[in-house]
This record gives C-alpha cells, sequence and structure tokens, in this order.
C-alpha cells in the first residue's frame, strides 16, 4: 500500500467495514485517479534507472553535453550537443518522435541567428546527404537479381536467400577481379597488339640462359582429327594454349609508350598481389556483420529456448509449403537443443571408465578419417603422376575417349574423393556421441578441408615434378624443361580442367540425377524404393563447399590463368540460374535450415579457408620455383618475386633506405608490437560492449520483475474490491 493511501485512513477505530472501504478508496485513488509516483518508485526498474540516470547526467554536466530542458523554443544548446546537431541527422537520436520535433525547431530557430555563410553550409550538408540517401535507394534497384532473390526469401526463408546472396558476392568477386587483370595486363597488350596508341613490344634478350631452356615447342597435330577442337576446348591445350587464356601468351617484358614504358612483369606480379589482398579485405569486411552477432549471442540456453518460441519465426516466408518446413524446422532445432542438453548431462554424470573409453573410440575413429584422408591424397598424387607421365603421348596413338580419361583423371579423382568423403564422415561422426549441432560443424570442417586440401595436393604434386629431373634436382633450368617447357601453362590447364569439369559435374547432377528424380518422386510414388529415395534436399553446406571449391581453384588458377576469373563469373552465373530452377522444380529445402546471420558467417568463413589455403601454393610458386625461361613475362628473372627487389633497385637511394628500412627487422618487431596493442584494444572494446549487453539483459530481467511486481498489486487490489 502507498504512503497517500496510509494518510487517508481516517484517525480512531473504526468499523471493519468502514476501514476496508476507506482503504479501498485510497487504493483506487492512489492507483487509478492520480500520478502514483511513490507507487512507482518501488519499482526494481526505476531504482536502477534513476542511478544511471543520475550517473549520466552528472557525467554530461561535467562534460558540457547535456541537453537543459526548457519549454522555449528559442533555447539554446550547449556546444557538444549544438556541434552534434550539426553533424548528425536528429534520426540518428535515440529519441521519441516529440523530442526530435523539438531538436528539429531548435535546429530551425539557430538558423535564423547564423551567418549566410553558415546557412549556406549547413543547408549544402542536408542537401548532401539527401542526394546520398536517394542514391542509396537508386542503386538497390540495380542490384543484381534483386527480384529474384527476393522471391527465394519470400517462398523459402533468409537461409536459403544467403546462400544465393553469397553466390551473387562471388560473381561481383571475381568481375571485379577480372577487371584488375585486364587493366593492369591485358589492357596494355591490346592497345599495342591492335595500334590503338603509339607503343611497341619491348623484348629484353636472354642473359646467361641455356638455348634448352628457351625452347618452347607447341604440337599442332591434334588439329588433324575432328575431335581435337573438342578436347583443346576441355583441356586448354591446342589452339587455346596459345591464347592470352594462359600464361605462356604473355612473354612480354614491357610496353613503350611515347613517355614512359610499361614494366609488364612487375604489372603481373602485382595484379595478383591486387587481387588477393581485395579478396581478402572484401571478405573480412562482410564478415565482420556476422560476427558482431555472434559475439553479442548470449550462450544461455534459457534464452536459446526463447528466442526459439517466442523470435524464431521467418516473417520473410509467404508459401503454405515452406511455413510447414519452418515449423518442422523449429522443431528439429528445440529436439536438438534437448537433445544437447541430454549430452551435456550424459557429460557430466559419465564415470571415469566411461570417459576413456569414449575418449578411445574417438581417437580411434579420428584415425580412420585420417586415413580416408590420406588413401584420397595417395589416389590424387597417383591420377597426377599418370596423367603427367602419359601426357605428352601424340593423340593419333590413343582414342578419343583415352585421351579425354588421361587429360582429366586428376580432376575425376578429385571429384569421387569430394563425392565419397562426405558420406563416410557423416557414418563416422554418429559412433563419436558429440551434441547434434557440433556433429554438423565438426562434420562440415571435415569437408572443408577434404575439398581444399585435394586442390593444394594436385599443386604440390605438380610441384614435385616440375623440379625433378629423372629424380634428381634439375641442374640446367632448375625446372623440368624437357616435361614442362612452360610449366606456370601447364598449372594454369590443370585448373582450367578442374573448373570446366567441376561445372560439368554440377550440370549433370542437376539435368540428369536431379530432375528425373522429381519426376520418378512425382508420378510414381507408389513404388517402395521410390517412396524411400524420396525428393532431392536442397542443402545449403553442400551447395557453399561446391561454390567455395570453385573459387579456390579461381584464386589459385589466376596468375597461371589470367582468363580464368571471367570464366568462374559465367559459371556462377549460370549456376544461379541452374540451382534456382533446381530449387523451385526439383529440390526440397532441408529441413535443417540455417539463420541468414549463421548462413552469412559461415559461408564467409568457409570462404576464407579457402582463400588462405590458396595463397600456400601461390606464395611457393612465386618464390621457390624458377619461372619459365621459354614462356612469360618473366623469363628474365629467377623467380617471379625477384622482379620487386629489381624494381625497387632502380628507386633513389634515400626511397630504396625507406623500403628496406620498413622490411627491415627493425621496424617488423615494433609494427608488431603496436598490431598486438590494437589487437588488445579491440579486445578490451568487445569486452566492454559484452558488459553492455549484459547490463541491457539486466535491464530485461527488472522490466520482467516490475510486470510480476505490477500484476501482484494490481491482484491485490482487485481482491480488496470484491465485497466481503
Amino acid at each position: 500500500m502507498s504512503e497517500s493511501g496510509a494518510s487517508a485512513l481516517p484517525l480512531g477505530r473504526p468499523s471493519r467495514r468502514a476501514s476496508v472501504h476507506q482503504e479501498n478508496l485510497s487504493l483506487d485513488s492512489s492507483i487509478f485517479s492520480s500520478p502514483p509516483l511513490n507507487f512507482l518508485q518501488e519499482l526494481p526498474s526505476y531504482r536502477s534507472v534513476a542511478r544511471r540516470r543520475t550517473s549520466i547526467l552528472a557525467r554530461d554536466k561535467q562534460s558540457g553535453t547535456l541537453l537543459k530542458p526548457t519549454d522555449s523554443y528559442s533555447s539554446h544548446l550547449d556546444g557538444g550537443i549544438a556541434e552534434n546537431l550539426n553533424s548528425q541527422s536528429i534520426r540518428k537520436y535515440a529519441l521519441n518522435i516529440s523530442e526530435k520535433r523539438r531538436l528539429r525547431d531548435i535546429q530551425e530557430t539557430q538558423m535564423k541567428y547564423l551567418s549566410e555563410w553558415d546557412q549556406w553550409k549547413r543547408y549544402s550538408s542536408k542537401s548532401w546527404k539527401r542526394f546520398l540517401e536517394k542514391a542509396r535507394e537508386m542503386t538497390t534497384h540495380l542490384e543484381l537479381w534483386r527480384d529474384d532473390i527476393r522471391s527465394i526469401e519470400g517462398k523459402f526463408g533468409t537461409g536459403i536467400q544467403s546462400y544465393f546472396s553469397f553466390l551473387r558476392f562471388l560473381v561481383l568477386l571475381n568481375m571485379v577481379i577480372f577487371l584488375i587483370i585486364f587493366m593492369l595486363v591485358l589492357l596494355p597488350i591490346l592497345l599495342t597488339k591492335y595500334k590503338i596508341t603509339n607503343s611497341t613490344f619491348v623484348f629484353i634478350p636472354f642473359k646467361d640462359t641455356a638455348i634448352q631452356c628457351t625452347l618452347y615447342p607447341i604440337s599442332s597435330s591434334g588439329l588433324i582429327y575432328f575431335y581435337s577442337y573438342i578436347i583443346d576446348l576441355l583441356s586448354g591445350t591446342g589452339f587455346l594454349e596459345e591464347t592470352s587464356l594462359f600464361y605462356g601468351h604473355y612473354t612480354i617484358d614491357g610496353v613503350k609508350f611515347q613517355n614512359f614504358t610499361y614494366d609488364l612483369p612487375l604489372a603481373y606480379l602485382l595484379s595478383t598481389i591486387a587481387y588477393l589482398a581485395l579478396s581478402l579485405l572484401w571478405i573480412v569486411k562482410r564478415s565482420v556483420e556476422g560476427f558482431k552477432i555472434n559475439l553479442i549471442r548470449s550462450e544461455e540456453h534459457f534464452q536459446s529456448y526463447c528466442n526459439k518460441i517466442f523470435a524464431g519465426w521467418d516473417f520473410c516466408i509467404t508459401n503454405r509449403s515452406t511455413a510447414d518446413l519452418k515449423h518442422s524446422s523449429l522443431r528439429y532445432e528445440l529436439r536438438a537443443d534437448l537433445e544437447e542438453e541430454r549430452i551435456r548431462q550424459k557429460i557430466a554424470e559419465r564415470t571415469s571408465e566411461e570417459t576413456i573409453r569414449i575418449y578411445s573410440l574417438r581417437l580411434f575413429l579420428n584415425c580412420i578419417v585420417l586415413a580416408v584422408l590420406a588413401a584420397c591424397f595417395y589416389a590424387i598424387y597417383i591420377a597426377t603422376v599418370f596423367s603427367q607421365e602419359h601426357m605428352k603421348k601424340e593423340i593419333d596413338k590413343m582414342v578419343f575417349g583415352e585421351n579425354l580419361l588421361i587429360l582429366y583423371l586428376p580432376s575425376i579423382v578429385i571429384t569421387l574423393a569430394n563425392f565419397i568423403t562426405p558420406m563416410i564422415f557423416a557414418k563416422i561422426i554418429h559412433y563419436e556421441d558429440y551434441s547434434p549441432g557440433f556433429e554438423i560443424r565438426l562434420t562440415i570442417l571435415r569437408c572443408v578441408f577434404m575439398r581444399m586440401a585435394t586442390i593444394c595436393v594436385l599443386v604440390f604434386t605438380l610441384g614435385s615434378k616440375i623440379t625433378s629431373c629423372d629424380g634428381g634436382p634439375c641442374e640446367l633450368c632448375g625446372y623440368n624443361q624437357k616435361l614442362y617447357p612452360c610449366w606456370e601453362t601447364q598449372v594454369g590447364q590443370e585448373m582450367y580442367k578442374l573448373m570446366i569439369f567441376d561445372f560439368i559435374i554440377i550440370l549433370a547432377v542437376t539435368l540428369f540425377v536431379d530432375f528425373p528424380r522429381k519426376l520418378l518422386v512425382t508420378y510414381c510414388s507408389s513404388w517402395k524404393l521410390i517412396e524411400c529415395w524420396g525428393q532431392q534436399e536442397f542443402a545449403i553446406p553442400d551447395n557453399v563447399l561446391g561454390i567455395v571449391y570453385g573459387q579456390t581453384i579461381c584464386w589459385i588458377g589466376a596468375f597461371f590463368s589470367p582468363l580464368l576469373p571471367a570464366i568462374a563469373t559465367l559459371k556462377f552465373i549460370v549456376i544461379f540460374y541452374v540451382k534456382e530452377l533446381s530449387l523451385l522444380y526439383t529440390c526440397r529445402p532441408s529441413p535443417r535450415q540455417f539463420r541468414a546471420s549463421n548462413s552469412n558467417f559461415f559461408f564467409l568463413l568457409v570462404l576464407l579457408i579457402g582463400l588462405c589455403l590458396a595463397i600456400i601454393p601461390l606464395t611457393i610458386s612465386m618464390t621457390r620455383i624458377p619461372s619459365s625461361k621459354a614462356c612469360g613475362p618473366f623469363t628474365n628473372y629467377n623467380t617471379t618475386w625477384e622482379v620487386i627487389p629489381v624494381t625497387v633497385s632502380t628507386f633513389p637511394s634515400s626511397l630504396q633506405s625507406l623500403v628496406h628500412g620498413v622490411t627491415s627487422e627493425a621496424f617488423a618487431v615494433p609494427f608488431f608490437m603496436i598490431i598486438c596493442l590494437v589487437m588488445f584494444y579491440f579486445i578490451a572494446l568487445a569486452g566492454a560492449h559484452k558488459r553492455v549487453v549484459d547490463q541491457l539483459r539486466e535491464q530485461l530481467s527488472l522490466e520482467s520483475r516490475d510486470k510480476r511486481y505490477l500484476i501482484q498489486k494490481l491482484t491485490e487490489a482487485q481482491q480488496d474490491l470484491r465485497p466481503s
């Protein structure tokens, strides 16, 4: 009972009925008639907010950023808020509508007392901001596949929509990579080749290079047969080997313009560094948003249940079947959470003997996983060696199918390994006694490692064959010039074959597996075997791993085949439409759905792993393996990276000293320390944000206590109002 209610009671000892009547009147008037100030002060949240507000007001008053309350529009603002109002839009402030209107009126009043120059600056700033907002709105209408992706989001939810948005991102990324290579490498050559500008090619004669190392015989006997064009188109040999698609076409040391000489080897290397750095920065920038969400996400299981029950629905869904699927997905997530809770309880109740047994079983199963991976890597190694040794046979000695099989043997083995190993991993994981969520993450991690490692094994196998001559080191040229006169082109051909074969497999599976399977499920559903087989699921992780695999091939192969990003762009565009048709007509969404935030962060994390694995073989090939002396822009350099120190040596002495100082240990150690300090600062900042989130959760908890308190008081008031 409030204090105002207690003061309203009459003095003396009245009858019980009169006393109850007076209490009811007092309670009624205190709760429903007059502002219950003392009553609200009893709320737990009021006291907490009052303490925070007092501390904030005291701090703002000391710093001079407090907006003084006033009833007049002519009141002035303090320096801090006035400065903020000039630089920021009012809509960015966390205020209610009435406060924002008051601030807007204050701005308009202040405008009268400003000079014409200040008024012009403020109006121009507002106009520029409006222009930028309109421009952003217009650019949203120019987004690639905007309507298609929105339609997919409306029918299948944000999880599948995030896959197609990720595919669009890869299309844009490869398009930008191709533009970088085109502007730095292809454009100067095309301008000179077709006499568009007054420029000539520069060829520097070989220095201290054996004649045998400069020979590059290109066989043309395969063009005699009608199927040779098909073989050349699928393998990158024959007429394609001499085009600008591959590294060997760019055997130019520079382009001489009127006022300067364009250093093509330096531009070729810088284009590779530029597209790798751009890819890294773009991926990190996009992944930060998902990382923020994952950083502040609660680990409390009770809150996880509440989020799924009260906030788990995807309001973008408009299709009934997709809504039913979302219901089943939420049920699956709740069952998975309950299963994880059961696993945690089971782990807590394990005895030492059971713990030793389960860890021994996991160790044995992980040894089996490693054995499977080793067998796949060895198979890829054997297939690559066999293909390289028999590739040099004359085409007239082999029939069409045999020749194509030899050329595509490494690609076939890699594809089979990527198809078989996920099924083996899925069977093994069930015996390791993990929680459902950890099972999915561990299986995906193993599949990611398998797909990316197969490409690295192929590249390192080629590298070992390139740098060995009859089982020993190559003394004459530094590489096996007899088998690989232009080894960069042949590595580019392998990447080209991987890209083409992966594209063919995706189309073949969709056209010759998914569509017939849909027809059988639709028209022969009464058959027991067809019913057990069921309709193909659109599994988001598997599809993402497929396109990340293709993107990793593009990153590695773009150095050896500069036009490979353009091919990857066209490939991903076709895949988008093929996957869209497959989703709409042949597949059903997987019951294990991903949230959009989780999906975006997971996709970019896998893509970042692929980029890191692609940088490793590129770095080794550019710094360790001698460059070809018979083709390419680096014929006068021992390695590709040697063009950097040679270019630095042409700088002025002061600039050379600066470059050497930046690359020395004396600069690297302090720079590393500064980076560590910056990292510690951001870790502390993340911790501060985490504490803010905890305070907000505490505030939510206080609000729930307020509601319980108010319900309790209202119940007591209703009980007192009832006639006895």
